[in-house]
């Protein structure tokens, strides 16, 4: 066995210096040299701001202070997303991070509240979650450790500027050895007879040799598709956003919703992602059902706030590699495929990436069976959230566009048409093995884009009707409590992690 004993990450942003960041911490300089190689003439795509639970994963892997994260980063808490205008227009719900109400001994809770549905009650499922009633109310505290109360389960993201996520990752990253090489990579060589990548050829003439390349050049994929030749799988039809308007405006509210605000539009959708000294804006859209001017100007006139630069366009197309892993060049982020960013799963299946090359790190034989399962388990990765992703497209009473028609009406695929028919029979939602969204987040989109069911889960007659109210009641109550107890998003930031910044700056968030 011959260890792995030079990496070369070809490309920085986000996916670079995660990948830099979590091999220097796991590896250590002593296994092998980490070398990184990006230019300062090609820009990255920094609309990726909002992020999914699962980053605290990677935050305590690499050992991270989270307020010194978030102050360096400009950061500011997140505990779900606003859906506004998707079922129809005029209509919003909330999909929260944690559960619903508490553990009901073995019963789903959501088929309780769905038998109380039945006995002539009709609340909101968002008043269960305490994460959706601390959104609604503007309130984060991180969770503490109070037997059976919900603020000892608070689930919580972030949002951040992502060019200073990466900066700061870089200066993790060196301080653990990782080295940078300024430079335009322009050729690579391989070995004839195996195919396996050898170096990388600078525009200076350079040659960067390694064993295991890493591929984060972003949509370009300039080793796994220019140099591997690894097609793409195309999604287009069950996903048809194809472009993004992306822009910064002025921070107009004094206390940053804690929570993405994303609004359903004539051909796609609107993102607003607070940050502690911005706020982020874009636009999700299909060209096929609305030019890129039209596009913008949409963006431009639904801003809360004044645009601090010119629009940027970011065109892309949903899918994947049809291989993450050849030979001895793994793909990760942008370069292995692309999730439309509705459910901020961009920096997730990052994350995801590296965790699944250090489960099957290799030596230098490369073996073909670990490379198999690395390429099996991304692809089912994929399928998992494209299928989610559709469902919000899918599920929706909106017919007011060409866009929303063909949307209503696309084929699905046949795992989510299986979901479907379970949830409109007895309400019941299952997570497919270990796919990223649980039955909460299916609950809440299912529920709050108006999808209906025959009955509820006969089980949850196990309790009377009354005791049901009771417990219910109990439950929406103590919710309700602990956000009352809870402060304010900005009152929390500012005791806590606010941002490093000038004096006049300061002044004008005051």
């Amino acid at each position: 066995m011959e260890t792995i004993r030079k990496i070369v990450i070809v490309g920085g942003g986000t996916a670079g210096w995660m990948t830099a960041a979590a091999l220097s911490k796991i590896l250590g300089s002593q296994y092998a040299d980490i070398t990184l190689v990006e230019s300062e003439d090609i820009g990255t795509v920094g609309v990726g701001e909002a992020t999914i639970p699962q980053i605290n994963i990677f935050n305590r892997l690499l050992g991270l202070k989270e307020d010194d994260f978030i102050r360096q980063t400009n950061g500011t808490f997140k505990l779900g997303i606003e859906f506004v205008d998707w079922a129809r227009k005029g209509h919003s719900y909330f999909h929260p991070f944690g559960p619903y109400g508490f553990d009901m001994k073995g019963v789903s809770f959501h088929a309780f509240w769905q038998k109380l549905q039945t006995l002539g009650v009709s609340d909101s499922i968002s008043d269960y979650n305490l994460q959706a009633v601390a959104a609604r109310e503007g309130k984060f505290m991180r969770p503490v450790q109070v037997e059976n109360s919900p603020l000892s389960t608070i689930a919580y993201a972030f949002h951040f500027d992502a060019g200073l996520y990466a900066k700061f990752l870089r200066r993790f990253s060196e301080g653990l050895g990782a080295k940078r090489i300024e430079g335009r990579i322009v050729s690579a060589d391989k070995n004839a007879e195996t195919g396996f990548l050898e170096a990388v050829v600078l525009n200076d003439g350079r040659r960067i040799e390694g064993d295991l390349f890493i591929d984060c050049s972003g949509f370009r994929g300039l080793l796994i598709g220019q140099q591997m030749g690894i097609n793409y799988e195309d999604w287009s039809k069950w996903l048809p956003n194809n472009r993004a308007w992306a822009v910064p405006t002025e921070r107009t509210a004094k206390n940053p919703t804690p929570y993405t605000r994303s609004t359903a539009r004539e051909a796609g959708w609107q993102w607003r992602i607070p940050l502690q000294h911005r706020t982020g804006n874009g636009y999700v859209f299909s060209n096929h059902f609305i030019d890129e001017q039209a596009a913008m100007d949409t963006l431009l006139q639904n801003l809360d706030g004044k645009p601090l630069k010119d629009p940027v366009l970011v065109k892309f197309q949903g899918g994947h590699r049809h291989k993450f892993w050849e030979k001895n060049v793994v793909a990760i982020g942008l370069s292995s495929g692309f999730m439309e960013p509705l459910e901020s799963t961009s920096i997730h299946l990052i994350q995801v990436g590296i965790a699944k090359l250090l489960q099957m790190f290799p030596d230098k034989g490369f073996e073909q069976a670990d490379i198999n399962r690395y390429n099996r388990l991304s692809v089912l990765e994929y399928e998992y959230i494209r299928d989610f992703l559709v469902l919000h497209f899918n599920l929706t009473e909106r017919d007011d566009s060409e866009y929303w028609r063909y949307c209503r009406n696309m084929e699905l695929p046949e795992r989510l048409q299986e979901k479907y028919d379970l949830f409109r029979s007895r309400g019941r939602i299952f997570r497919e093995n270990e796919e990223l969204f649980n039955d909460t987040s299916w609950f809440a989109v299912m529920v709050g884009q108006g999808m209906t069911w025959r009955g509820y889960d006969p089980v949850a007659d196990v309790m009377s009707d009354e005791d049901v109210k009771r417990q219910l009641f109990g439950i929406k109550d103590a919710i309700r409590k602990s956000s009352d107890y809870m402060p304010t998003h900005e009152d929390f930031i500012r005791a806590n992690c606010a941002m490093e910044a000038p004096v006049e700056v300061m002044s004008q968030l005051a």
